[in-house]
């Protein structure tokens, strides 16, 4: 399991490729929404990783959608 020290550094590393990624006209927002979703693609690997996942049908039964 990585410390909290390579935690750090990583999230560091792939801040400043989300930056260098944007285009000179960017805005504060660009950034902002780059960095949200980073966030929540990786909090969804993460749960995928951990076996919380839901069924297509499952979904589509809570949702009463067939």
């Amino acid at each position: 399991m990585p410390t909290l020290k390579a935690k750090r550094g990583s999230v560091r590393t792939k801040a400043i490729k989300l930056v260098r990624g944007l285009s000179p006209s960017s805005s504060w927002d660009d950034l902002m929404y780059r960095i949200y979703v980073r966030q929540k693609i990786e909090a969804g690997l993460a749960d995928f990783r951990s076996g919380r996942v839901h069924t297509h049908s499952a979904i589509r039964k809570e949702f009463e959608l067939s």
